[in-house]
């Protein structure tokens, strides 16, 4: 960091959606930041393409070598591979945070590679942006992304933001339009399990429903409307955006599934009965606190 406490030199691990979109995000931000991307041959190809100037390496080392935040936006899996190699290499003064989707694994992980001396005095912090689409890579990036999105860091506040580091990364989230939000690992993949992890499985779920009733004439779907591709936006998504999300937070998935699965059971065997109209104004409800808080 310079001596006004701002990040000069941004590492990027992963430029995909997330992580291409955050450094664009930073330059549109920082005037004199400079940042580089690690990633594979073919992403850094594309960054390219889009005339980026980002200095590109396949070379970690030479990436985080010299910055003074790192800023790691591959899947999970790969976040905590990665995680002791990037202690060994980056410098003593960096910050080093994470986009994971689920954030137990990573800040465990985390603890073995940043406790006690084993980066010489570089800092973790977990963190998630509750930010993204149902398209991913490079090519749809957007600096806006992170605009209007509440951005997960997890610790405790008045404890992690006595470190100037994570005092200025918090101040450049709010530069960029996010909204930082303070919890722990275990709440955190409590709630996203429930917000975000089951409501794309079920979405997943319902397109499979809907490709096994469709006919040869094209029925139901060439009779489906705006509210059914609402519903199934996010069904887009790839797999390997998923796979880890849900090899890591397995437990707390399946049990928003089941609570899913209850809500079902009581909405099919009470389709005679008034009772709906309660379940239907709790929903309505529901969606007015969401509509409200954008």
């Amino acid at each position: 960091m310079n001596d006004t406490g701002e990040f000069r030199r941004v590492a990027i691990l992963g430029a995909g959606l997330v992580g291409a979109s955050f450094g664009a995000a930073v330059e549109r931000a920082c005037q004199s930041v400079s940042i580089a991307a690690y990633d594979t041959p073919e992403v850094l190809r594309k960054l390219r393409d889009r005339n980026c100037a980002w200095k590109a390496s396949e070379n970690l080392g030479e990436v985080v070598g010299d910055a003074d935040l790192v800023y790691v936006a591959l899947p999970v899996g790969a976040i905590v591979e990665v995680l002791p190699e990037i202690a060994a290499k980056c410098s003593a003064r960096a910050l080093v945070t994470d986009a994971g989707s689920t954030k137990a694994h990573v800040c465990n992980a985390a603890k073995r590679s940043f406790g006690g001396d084993a980066a010489a005095g570089a800092k973790f912090l977990g963190g998630h942006p509750i930010a993204g689409k149902e398209l991913s890579g490079t090519e749809h990036a957007d600096a806006e992304l992170f605009r209007g999105a509440r951005y997960a860091l997890i610790g405790n506040a008045s404890e992690e933001e006595g470190d100037s580091r994570v005092q200025q990364f918090v101040k450049l989230l709010r530069a960029i339009g996010a909204e930082p939000v303070w919890t722990d690992a275990e709440t955190h993949d409590w709630a996203l399990a429930i917000v975000s992890q089951m409501p794309q499985l079920v979405a997943v779920a319902l397109a499979r429903v809907i490709a096994d009733e469709t006919d040869e004439k094209g029925l139901p779907v060439s009779l489906a409307g705006n509210g059914l591709r609402d519903m199934l936006r996010i069904a887009g998504s790839r797999y390997e955006t998923w796979r880890d999300i849900c090899l890591t937070n397995a437990d707390n998935i399946a049990r928003s599934l089941d609570r899913t699965a209850q809500a079902i059971d009581f909405l099919r065997t009470h389709l005679a009965s008034r009772e709906l109209e309660t379940e239907f104004r709790g929903a309505n409800e529901v969606y007015k606190s969401l509509r409200d808080m954008h």
